[in-house]
């Protein structure tokens, strides 16, 4: 199920029970809690599994609803996403203070910030597992001192962690390739992702009725034909080339566009482009949008033109969907699609391109259907939120009872160096 893995070592005193998995404590630490939505479920899972799973995020409502809907406590302490040195060693002495009063048996850190920050504390407060949850890597869209920075803080929070798991199977090359991990210590569970896709009740076709009204209520005609992204609008989602695809594409009076999510204001998009998107009337931007499936229902087909990702969970809910979708070829997509079988894979930063690509699924119904279908059984068979749900469980439960293997053997080797003297 995972790659080997690596010796946890001998500071590795249990909280917990000995090798009593059943009742350990689990922390997940992440910097902004809308972060926390990637667990969906599977905190409530690992709960039912015996865990005692607890969260920490920055403060925000997202906090709260996350721990009011998996039933698990919550904490917030004030993390910054970007470099902020002193607010960052204030969030580090925070961290150790809450790690130290939880006493948990495994720290789980997600996004590079809290990924840094929670490795750092969790090692001082002597945590027996610590694990680093690689969804991406931010430095290959960066370049100079920003790039040097982001590679070693990577580098950091690898390091003193007991396991890195990473989202798929290119990201985890590329650490290993950049020197950021040792191949022993990284793994992908299954197929990749965090959490899988609920694609048996959640994300599934919807009936022509749900469809209808989800366009009505987004003013777009029932026979027209839609191109949606679901996602943050930012420059490194590749929305200015889907910006430019557009442009070519609108030529056609039935085709409206579909955007859902909000403006990034941490990576902003150029204010003329996102005025003529607004000015556009078969241009629809939602906004915030908590209810997904509906909107999907309203495309015909999915367009991700990302410049970098971990792995795109838009591309699993758009697959779950019965969606084509057409992204581009960079870490996490190529691993998320099936080139010429469950979507199309474009170059990066080529808006000629994804137009082309987006217009072959338009012109073609038999296309669009034979590889939303194919992408949908694909999900089912690969990513199936239940068995990412249990392979988490199996890594966690398999890292404890090495902790506990490395503390009895460190206490027997004390014990033997005691009666030797």
């Amino acid at each position: 199920m995972t790659a080997a893995a690596g010796q946890v070592g001998a500071d590795a005193a249990s909280r917990s029970a000995p090798g009593d998995a059943a009742r350990a404590r689990l922390v997940h630490v992440t910097t902004s809690p809308a972060t926390l939505g990637f667990l969906r479920g599977q905190a409530a899972f690992l709960r039912g599994a015996g865990f005692g799973v607890q969260a920490i995020a920055s403060p925000g409502p997202e906090l709260r609803a996350f721990g009011d809907a998996e039933k698990v406590p919550v904490h917030a302490v004030a993390m910054a996403r970007q470099i902020a040195p002193l607010r960052d060693l204030a969030a580090l002495w925070r961290l150790w203070r809450l790690l130290r009063e939880i006493r948990p048996a495994v720290v789980d850190a997600h996004t590079p910030k809290a990924g840094l920050l929670g490795m750092i504390s969790a090692t001082l407060a002597r945590t027996p597992v610590r694990v680093y949850h690689l969804h991406g890597l931010r430095f290959i869209t960066t370049s100079g001192w920003k790039r040097r920075l982001l590679r070693l803080t990577e580098r950091i929070s690898c390091g003193l962690a007991h396991r890195v798991l990473a989202v798929s199977p290119s990201v985890r090359d590329i650490a290993v390739e950049e020197g950021l991990c040792p191949p022993w210590k990284i793994a992908v569970l299954l197929g990749g992702t965090v959490n899988g896709v609920d694609a048996t009740r959640r994300f599934r076709p919807q009936p022509e009725s749900v469809r209808t009204a989800a366009r009505s209520a987004q003013g777009i005609p029932h026979d027209a034909l839609v191109v949606g992204f679901v996602g943050r609008l930012a420059r490194d989602k590749g929305i200015v080339e889907l910006a430019l695809a557009w442009r070519e594409l609108r030529a056609d009076p039935r085709l409206h566009l579909l955007l859902v999510g909000p403006v990034d204001p941490t990576d902003m998009l150029p204010r003329e482009l996102l005025a003529d998107l607004g000015a556009d009337p078969r241009v629809h931007m939602t906004g915030v949008v908590d209810d997904t499936p509906p909107r999907y229902a309203a495309m015909d087909v999915v367009a991700l033109p990302t410049y970098r990702e971990g792995f795109p969970q838009i591309a699993l809910e758009a697959a779950a969907m019965g969606l084509p979708l057409v992204a581009t070829a960079v870490s996490g997509c190529v691993d998320a699609v099936r080139d010429g079988v469950t979507g199309t894979l474009v170059p990066a930063r080529d808006g000629g391109a994804l137009a082309a690509a987006i217009r072959r699924y338009l012109r073609d119904p038999a296309l669009r259907a034979a590889h939303g279908a194919a992408a949908r059984r694909r999900v089912l068979a690969e990513f199936s939120q239940d068995a990412i749900q249990e392979a988490h469980a199996a890594e966690y439960r398999d890292l404890i009872e090495r902790a506990a293997r490395a503390r009895s053997s460190s206490r027997l080797a004390r014990s033997g160096a005691e009666g030797r003297r």
